[in-house]
């Protein structure tokens, strides 16, 4: 680890724990409807939107009606893009003349926003026109990730409630979240990133000469540049933890990532929600303590395994240093594993975006996961397989971690023979056999689904590097798919009836699958007395809880999928290693 890398890991996390706390405290402001200056401003608008779908903000809803809301809204999100990508032919802002989109895979585009997972088995410049990429996938970037949030703010009211039968109005909490949210934050980092020369523009795409004509005057020196309104996708993609890119590289395309200060803020923006929720939530239940606690351990995991990445991507493949190839860090060179990384970001800021987007349930990249060594790539995968929950989609991240929290005190409370309790309520079985639910689920989906795609034809034939490689690219694929991430190792040809419908499949489970238990816990929590601490209360804001909740993830993420990496991406670092000698 060289002083500079040190510096850009230091100044990332510096930076997000400085803007936690006034973000926290603000958005904890909106969902509590206290005066806000933006109020001023989008009030009006807030209260036309209720007014126009007949919602009575001041209605509340139990677990169930609150559930049944956030699922009709999002499968009515879902239909409309599916609807665009069939009929995008036919509808303006097509500049390319873009046909519409198969069938299987509109079907999976329109899961995968709806669920907020933003996988993308298409070639966006290739594939979307302007109109669908906007109206269509932009829109889902919003709902999708207010509904995340709907969902934490639900489960919080659950802890701040006594002998209460409802949980909240999701149409409120939907609109706040979008409305004074996401919307001004996305504004705003849209026009830093407009500024540092993403494109934003309806202007078809132009062909322009190659600067260095090649041939002769038969041969094709123009090149097609594909253009679009990208950075207002780019900015809710960030923020929202949504993660699908405008164009094919995501975030390693020059035109939604130029620069290092574009890359930074766009770094910044992917951790940004998940990590300001905690200081939400630790003000919401009226203890601080709380929100840092969980932020703490969240922080911890996610520096370390940041520094495991860096550190395997620095130091190389053997089987090139066998070959005589210069992979020491130097003045002219990075050295290390450069491999499917932009050199204008290096090693450092690829590891560390690597890292945060499988946190962040976020799946956008600036270098390529599948040109990861072995080890390098297994500490994404596995961020993804502990639950998604090191912080985490914007609001799914909490309340995965939140579930975990309740597990640790249910252990611990086994442990001395004590009811367990968690910020004054009671953890009973009802709750446990719901938060084991939302753990098994989605390892289920997991390990069942890359056993079925490594058994059949049609997920064989899909994998580009048979072996152990090959292996670890449908499992990624899998992992990535039922926690809702979007990212991929690249390797897999993904766009076929059988992926489509598979990951689609595991998409949906992995998202609704765990919601409906975490509201039926709100509901639960919402519905019991708040018990006096007493002595043999278990404080959940010190050092020991924090070292006990990250015990309790790390322990459930290894036991589940250690055997299963071990057939990928260790198998193929020992195949590595062995080239060595």
């Amino acid at each position: 680890m060289t002083a500079n890398g040190l510096f850009q890991i230091s100044l990332y996390f510096v930076a997000l724990l400085l803007l936690a706390k006034p973000l926290g405290v603000y958005m904890a402001a909106v969902y509590e409807n206290r005066p806000l200056f933006l109020k001023r401003i989008l009030g009006p608008l807030e209260t036309g939107f209720y007014r126009l779908s007949g919602v009575n903000p001041e209605q509340e809803m139990g677990w169930k009606g609150y559930t049944a809301a956030l699922l009709w809204f999002n499968l009515f999100g879902g239909l409309a893009v599916f609807a665009l990508q069939m009929l995008q032919a036919y509808l303006p802002l097509n500049p390319q003349q873009m046909p519409h989109v198969t069938v299987d895979s509109a079907f999976n585009t329109a899961v995968s926003f709806a669920t907020n997972t933003n996988w993308q088995g298409y070639g966006g410049e290739t594939t979307m026109s302007y109109l669908t990429q906007m109206l269509g996938l932009s829109v889902q970037n919003f709902v999708s990730a207010a509904t995340g949030m709907a969902v934490l703010i639900a489960m919080i009211r659950g802890f701040q409630r006594t002998h209460a039968d409802a949980i909240g109005n999701f149409w409120v909490d939907l609109t706040r979240g979008t409305l004074y949210i996401l919307l001004p934050l996305s504004f705003v980092l849209a026009l830093a990133l407009v500024g540092q020369g993403v494109v934003q523009t309806f202007k078809p795409y132009q062909t322009v000469p190659l600067v260095e004509q090649v041939g002769t005057a038969t041969e094709n020196n123009t090149q097609t540049l594909a253009l679009g309104p990208a950075a207002s996708q780019i900015a809710i993609k960030q923020l929202g933890t949504n993660g699908g890119g405008f164009f094919n590289a995501n975030s390693a395309h020059p035109f939604e990532n130029p620069t290092p200060l574009s890359n930074f803020l766009e770094m910044l923006a992917i951790l940004l929600i998940p990590a300001a929720l905690c200081h939400t939530f630790g003000v919401m239940v009226g203890d601080p303590r709380q929100g840092w606690a969980i932020l703490a351990a969240m922080t911890l995991v996610l520096i370390s395994l940041v520094f495991v990445t860096v550190s395997l991507e620095q130091g190389g493949n053997p089987g090139l240093a066998k070959l005589g190839v210069e992979q020491s860090v130097g003045v002219g060179q990075s050295g290390g594993n450069m491999e499917g990384k932009e050199t204008r970001f290096g090693i450092v800021n690829s590891a560390i975006w690597a890292t945060a987007t499988t946190a962040a349930s976020n799946g956008s990249v600036n270098s390529m996961h599948d040109s990861y060594t072995p080890l390098g790539g297994l500490v994404p995968m596995w961020l993804i397989q502990l639950g998604e929950v090191i912080f985490g989609g914007v609001g799914s991240g909490l309340y995965g971690m939140l579930i975990f929290a309740l597990i640790a005190v249910f252990v611990a409370g086994l442990m001395i023979g004590r009811t367990p309790e968690y910020l004054g309520k009671k953890i009973e079985a009802f709750e446990v056999k719901m938060a084991a639910i939302v753990i098994l689920i989605p390892a289920f989906f997991i390990l069942g689904g890359t056993a079925l795609a490594v058994m059949l034809e049609a997920g064989k034939t899909a994998v580009a590097n048979p072996g152990a490689h090959g292996f670890s690219e449908i499992l990624y694929a899998f992992s990535s798919a039922a926690g809702n991430n979007g990212s991929a190792f690249a390797g897999l040809s993904a766009n076929s009836p059988f992926y489509n419908i598979a990951l689609a499949t595991a998409m949906l489970v992995g998202r609704y699958g765990i919601i409906v238990p975490v509201l039926a816990i709100a509901g639960s929590l919402a519905a019991k007395k708040t018990v006096p601490t007493t002595v043999g209360t278990l404080p959940t804001h010190t050092p020991l809880f924090v070292m006990l909740l990250i015990g309790t993830v790390l322990l459930v993420g290894a036991l589940t999928f250690v055997p299963a990496l071990a057939l990928g991406p260790v198998v193929e670092h020992l195949i590595m290693v062995a080239a060595k000698s």
